[in-house]
């Protein structure tokens, strides 16, 4: 089976830019899965936050995914067109990854 996953790119100070990639999987991945193929086969320099410890429990891998807010660990890979891109209304980081603390909770200041 084929997937092709359209990732929003780019930084804060960056106009967004949409990147398409296409992957095989098996029935059953993750989103999340596709994401850290990608990076591991097709380009390391992507950029999103996971942290699994149990699926939908660490909160870290919430993105966009087709215009809805969604956990990547739990969207499964569907065969044809996936849209991502990070949250709205945080400040982006990079790619999909966005600022999850608040301001005061954080180890470094803005």
């Amino acid at each position: 089976m084929k997937a092709t996953l359209q990732i929003q790119r780019g930084g804060p100070d960056e106009t967004p830019r949409v990147e398409a990639f296409e992957l095989s999987f098996e029935p059953g991945q993750s989103v999340l899965d596709g994401l850290r193929a990608l990076r591991l086969d097709a380009d390391p320099t992507l950029a999103f936050r996971y942290s699994c410890i149990n699926a939908n429990a660490c909160k870290e891998c919430m993105m966009l995914i087709d215009g809805d807010v969604d956990y990547a660990c739990t969207v499964r890979l569907k065969e044809g067109v996936t849209s991502l891109a990070p949250l709205p209304k945080k400040a982006l980081v990079r790619d999909l990854v966005t600022e999850i603390a608040p301001p005061d909770e954080r180890l470094y200041r803005s």
